[in-house]
């Protein structure tokens, strides 16, 4: 089986999406982003698109679309939308598959159903975006409890922003986490900059 990950966050806007464009481009492999909440502004599908500068193919569309940009439970409930777990089903591939959640773990598609539901049937490793910012570390610390609570795998943290040595040290030795690497914050985005700032911040080899 080809290669399969979950790009998840500690919160909203993040720069997950972000992340999960650099690592698909890096793997050359397919996205996937389940559910998309806001329609009017440019989608997390688009904007992975533009930034890993991919086809069309290799963008799975989302199991749905929600016009606004709240959480998917409430977004589907104004939509006269239930979101069926049952249809969130990850698309097979003949390469490896970035699959990109909504907002953190937490976050409820309906009244009885959270994202971590679904990975947790999923089982497929989770790499945990984390910004390096003041507040992270409670945030990631109680992020990965409650993917350990459920029994959902974790490859490792990806840090995104500048560069906090003691964050990081400490997320990882209190999560018994492994540290995959940082994304440094990046004055302007492009398809090249953005995949080189991917290499110098992480080894390929760990998402292999």
């Amino acid at each position: 089986m080809t290669s399969r990950f979950v790009v998840s966050g500690t919160d909203t806007g993040i720069g997950k999406t972000v992340f999960a464009a650099a690592l698909t481009r890096a793997l050359d492999g397919y996205y996937w982003k389940p559910v998309q909440s806001g329609l009017e502004e440019e989608t997390d599908s688009e904007r992975v698109a533009t930034l890993a500068a991919l086809s069309p193919a290799r963008i799975f569309p989302e199991a749905y679309r929600l016009s606004a940009p709240l959480s998917p439970h409430l977004s589907a409930r104004l939509d006269g939308v239930e979101i069926d777990a049952k249809t969130l089903v990850p698309p097979t591939t003949d390469r490896p598959l970035v699959i990109e959640g909504a907002g953190g773990l937490l976050v409820p598609l309906k009244e009885d159903l959270l994202f971590a539901d679904v990975f947790a049937r999923w089982q497929i490793p989770i790499i945990l975006c984390a910004r390096t910012s003041l507040g992270t570390t409670n945030h990631t610390l109680l992020s990965i409890e409650a993917m350990r609570q459920r029994g959902i795998p974790l490859l490792g943290i990806a840090f995104i922003g500048d560069e906090n040595i003691e964050t990081e040290r400490i997320i990882a030795r209190f999560g018994k986490v492994r540290r995959l690497g940082r994304l440094a914050s990046l004055p302007h985005l492009s398809p090249a900059y953005l995949l080189e700032a991917f290499e110098r911040g992480f080894d390929r080899a760990s998402f292999s």
